[in-house]
């Protein structure tokens, strides 16, 4: 009897009450998170000019990297290449060797650049490009200003001196490119141009290639078929 009174309050005594689980804490969100938001309020507070270089990039690279604090590498991109245009600029084998960019982001940096350059092109079409001459220099600088190579470009204009087609005509190495008078007219000719601007880069400065560039022109001007600007 004494061994059942036992058993039964070792089976029914009370029991220590189990520990309660505490709440798991809340984790902090990111630090950038917040530098995020700011930056966003900013540009829409007071638009691009109240950002500096490397916050606009840092606004672009958020998209490729949504989940780590952009900055950094937006600084680096800045300090490798000089400014957020020139990053834009940079040929994609060049963005990548900066660490932290992969194909993806290089491809997204790209991108901007084909819509920047896109819209520069809109704004310019159709218009009077010799009374918006400040658009054109906006638009080629735009589209050449970060070759590697030299290009030789030509915007075909119509009678009232609007834009009807800007093609290259020919992309050459670091300080040349061949032009040939012959391929300008023809080109000139099925577009019924009536005026062409010819524009050129000078990836490397040289006065060879500026010389170059200057009888390029002189054989041009010498046709006696277009007016060139």
């Amino acid at each position: 009897m004494a061994d059942e009174d036992t058993d039964e309050r070792g089976l029914f005594a009370e029991q220590p009450a189990l520990p309660i689980a505490r709440a798991a804490k809340k984790v902090p969100a990111p630090h950038f998170h917040g530098h995020r938001e700011r930056l966003r309020e900013r540009l829409r507070a007071s638009g691009n000019q109240a950002l500096a270089d490397y916050e606009l990039l840092e606004l672009l690279l958020f998209r490729s990297i949504p989940r780590a604090d952009t900055k950094p590498l937006a600084k680096a991109l800045i300090d490798r290449f000089g400014s957020l245009a020139q990053v834009l600029g940079a040929p994609p084998e060049r963005l990548v060797e900066v660490k932290g960019v992969g194909e993806t982001i290089a491809f997204d940096l790209k991108l901007v650049a084909a819509a920047a350059q896109r819209m520069t092109k809109g704004e310019i079409r159709g218009r009077q490009v010799l009374s918006s001459w400040l658009e054109v220099l906006d638009y080629c600088r735009t589209a050449m200003a970060f070759e590697q190579r030299e290009q030789f470009r030509i915007l075909f204009l119509d009678k009232k001196n609007c834009l009807i087609a800007d093609e290259v005509q020919q992309q050459g190495t670091v300080d040349h490119t061949p032009v040939y008078p012959r391929e300008v007219v023809r080109r000139a000719l099925e577009l019924s141009a009536s005026a062409i601007i010819l524009v050129h880069n000078h990836p490397t400065r040289s006065i060879r290639s500026r010389w170059s560039t200057h009888k390029h022109a002189e054989t041009l001007a010498n046709s006696g078929i277009f007016g060139i600007a």
